[in-house]
């Protein structure tokens, strides 16, 4: 049965999956965007639905002091006699914690903080243990583990179980049981280019464990010019036909020498099986954007690579997220559309009014209807968004008493309007993406456009991907008027 790579595109980073009652559950990193940790569903690992976030309350998530590309990393995902666990890291909080719930698409609980250093936490359950392993920021011992009690969040004796392949900076550790051998699979050589997938295995969850002879079990390293790269962070998971299957991260490179990608790190998915008692990943040929191989249900019927989203703002779906939290005071739904109060904060800087949604594909188009009568130095609009210094805006604002559309672009300490033009009270605008290029639209026309390269992640760095969406700004003061997006849609 054929699919596509990736199979959540766009910003979907360190993916985690389990089956719980013949149903897949697959979660992501966050990192500075609230609500944490996006869940989706399949029946067949290929076709994914959104149905919610982990962390939706203040009590579970605080990032009000997070910088870009920190808050939420890599969680882990798992079920266990009947309840669903996620555990996962705050960095710019404190530390790991533990939630829970009996369904996964309502509501999940407080957190169950756990006393323990570094990134990357995971679980395996073994009859009545719960083994806690992680990353440690100490390079001798990159790779630590402890028994878990799920109730306190207490962790007995911590020993190292591995000190990387070839890297001491191994990370991502996961932990599985097949037919009595216990599996561990690990990330090393950094999260781009280098990036890899290790195994180790041992007849004890707290190991010794020893590497596979044909470690890494994946990687693009080596080859530098294929469109699929960084491939690693992965997770197992096995269907109700006993087939294994992985998810990991990967990058879409595009461009002329040296590539780059813009869209994030995405969720890729491939099939195992298994010589000599050791995973092979896809008969060990390299992941392909389209792939043949026996997914666990049918595809759905009618399924096409075109998306196509219209919001009308009645409420904010599972799609749209904000960085650092969101404030209530600033954004309104309802049937009028949304609408925003800017505050002083420019793009520029944390806090400022924006909830977007991910980019997924490079050829895409978002367009909004906005209704804004600004005061002086006032604007909203639409932005596309890699962090505070690098993004690309096309608004409305006000300037010498005369409403006006702009574009603006930040790249690093650059900053530049390249467009302006007279506008009425209500407009509609354009971000038209390509694979090269973002072309801004006012009223049907263009004026202005910018390179995709200057949002990469090569340029920004950052482990995030680009988002699109709505914003506001007083430009150092509090909005007098709000701005309302009468309708917005996304298409690709």
């Amino acid at each position: 049965m054929r699919y596509e790579n990736p199979v959540l595109p766009g910003f979907h980073p360190d993916p985690t999956v389990c089956r719980a009652d013949g149903t897949f559950y697959l979660a992501t990193s966050t990192f500075e965007y609230v609500p944490g940790v996006p869940l989706y569903r399949s029946q067949n690992l290929a076709d994914w639905e959104p149905i919610g976030h982990v962390l939706t309350r203040e009590s579970q998530l605080d990032l009000s002091d997070a910088d870009a590309s920190a808050g939420i990393f890599a969680p882990t995902l798992r079920y266990h006699e009947g309840t669903f666990y996620l555990v996962t890291t705050n960095v710019s909080g404190d530390g790991h914690f533990l939630v829970t719930t009996d369904d996964p698409a309502g509501e999940w609980s407080d957190p169950t903080w756990i006393d323990a250093p570094g990134i990357d936490p995971d679980l395996f359950f073994d009859g009545d243990t719960c083994y806690f392993t992680f990353h440690d920021e100490d390079p001798d011992n990159p790779v630590r583990q402890a028994e878990l009690d799920v109730e306190t969040g207490d962790l007995g004796d911590v020993h190292t179980v591995w000190t990387g392949y070839r890297d001491p900076w191994a990370e991502a550790p996961h932990i599985y049981e097949r037919d009595g051998t216990y599996y561990m699979l690990l990330a090393e050589g950094g999260t781009h280019t280098g990036h890899m997938v290790v195994a180790a295995r041992a007849d004890d969850p707290a190991g010794p464990y020893e590497g596979c002879p044909d470690n890494p079990i994946l990687t693009q390293w080596g080859r530098p010019r294929e469109e699929i790269q960084a491939l690693g962070h992965a997770d197992l998971v096995r269907d109700g036909d006993g087939q294994w299957w992985l998810v990991c991260l990967g990058i879409r490179q595009r461009g002329p020498w040296p590539r780059f990608h813009h869209l994030g790190r995405e969720t890729f998915l491939a099939p195992v099986s298994w010589d000599d008692g050791w995973p092979v990943v896809n008969d060990g040929e390299p992941i392909e954007a389209e792939m043949d191989a026996p997914l666990p249900g049918e595809r759905r019927p009618g399924e096409t690579a075109v998306e196509r989203t219209d919001t009308t703002f009645d409420d904010l779906d599972v799609e749209w997220q904000f960085r650092g939290r969101r404030d209530g005071e600033r954004y309104e739904t309802g049937e009028a559309g949304l609408r925003l109060r800017g505050g002083p904060e420019r793009l520029d800087e944390p806090g400022a009014t924006f909830v977007g949604r991910r980019q997924t594909a490079f050829d895409c188009r978002a367009e909004a209807t906005l209704s804004f009568d600004p005061s002086a130095g006032e604007e909203a609009g639409l932005a596309v968004l890699a962090d505070d210094d690098h993004h690309y805006q096309v608004g409305v604002t006000r300037r010498d008493g005369r409403r006006e559309a702009v574009v603006r672009l930040r790249i690093g300490d650059a900053t530049d309007v390249v467009g302006r033009r007279p506008v009425g009270e209500t407009v509609e605008l354009a971000v038209d993406a390509a694979a090269d290029e973002y072309r801004f639209l006012v009223d049907g026309e263009e004026f202005g456009s910018a390179a995709t390269r200057y949002l990469s992640t090569e340029v920004a760095a950052g482990f995030t991907g680009a988002v699109l969406g709505p914003y506001a700004t007083g430009r150092g003061t509090t909005c007098e008027t709000d701005a309302v997006v009468e309708r917005f849609v996304y298409e690709s």
